[in-house]
């Protein structure tokens, strides 16, 4: 796969990610916390893969 396809796989993952710790931040506030850790890290590196800093 290109470079850019994968940064953008990763971000569209952050996405999921975060939205799955914003549902589950009533059930269970640990697990939304590891989802938004794993969610800052996929934007993180798929701002790196895509070359913007």
């Amino acid at each position: 796969m290109d470079a850019d396809l994968w940064g953008l796989f990763l971000i569209v993952l952050a996405g999921f990610l975060a939205g799955g710790a914003y549902s589950l931040w009533k059930a269970s506030r640990v697990l939304a916390v590891a989802l938004a850790a794993c969610a800052v890290l996929a934007v993180a590196s798929g701002v790196l893969r895509l070359g913007y800093l």
